[in-house]
């Protein structure tokens, strides 16, 4: 998908592009794209996919107190209510999947999900309010464009055993939703002075890291040692 950028972003969306390529050969995606993700390791993923929205839309809820203006309030407000809307449907149709329900998986949130979720929310509490924005927006952007490559590739999947999950990763209601974000980081970015902007630039890479590692900890069905 093209992108709506303007400078930052642009600069931002470059600089990512090695991790963005590693994220695209990783096993978990590269098998759910052609149905061959074993049900453990698909479970495993949304069950951290659940602990982590439970973090991310505190963040967001917080990122919506501290942002200046009333739209851009109003845009994270909504989507700190999506992020918990998204968590009842994955906890939803795992219980109610008769492939899944019974599928072993963590009790908790491991090292790296709860790292990610710990980066968040202190770059969004502590940081100023443009590199707060940076921090959750690669959560949007590179899951959109993962979503978008994902459902391409498995749509000429017959009987695809994750089609319906695969097919909501490009919601063009998301796609929408992540092009306002985009604008969001950009207004931010050309209002903060050059220090911020490397702060920004620093935890938008830092944050992209952390959804590389995400997929890959996950399909490694990563826990904590003691």
């Amino acid at each position: 998908m093209n992108w709506t950028t303007r400078e930052f972003s642009a600069a931002a969306w470059e600089r990512i592009a090695p991790i963005r390529e590693r994220i695209d050969r990783l096993p978990l995606l590269v098998e759910l794209a052609d149905g061959s993700l074993a049900g453990h390791r698909f479970v495993e993923y949304i069950v951290q996919d659940d602990f982590y929205l439970r973090g991310y839309s505190r963040a967001l809820a917080q990122l919506a107190a501290r942002a200046p203006h009333a739209r851009a309030r109003a845009f994270w407000a909504q989507s700190a209510g999506e992020a918990v809307a998204g968590e009842v449907m994955m906890h939803d149709a795992l219980l109610n999947d008769p492939l899944l329900k019974d599928a072993p998986h963590a009790e908790a949130a491991s090292p790296t999900t709860r790292g990610y979720v710990n980066f968040i929310q202190t770059n969004v509490a502590y940081e100023p309010y443009p590199v707060g924005v940076a921090a959750v927006l690669p959560c949007y952007w590179v899951y959109a464009q993962v979503g978008l490559d994902l459902a391409e590739k498995a749509a000429s999947v017959k009987d695809h055993p994750y089609g319906t999950w695969v097919a909501a990763y490009a919601d063009p209601a998301f796609q929408a939703t992540t092009a306002t974000a985009i604008e969001l980081l950009d207004e931010a970015a050309e209002a903060a002075d050059e220090l911020t902007r490397e702060q920004m630039m620093t935890a938008f890479v830092d944050a992209t890291r952390y959804e590389e590692l995400f997929w890959e900890r996950s399909h490694q069905l990563e826990a904590w040692t003691v």
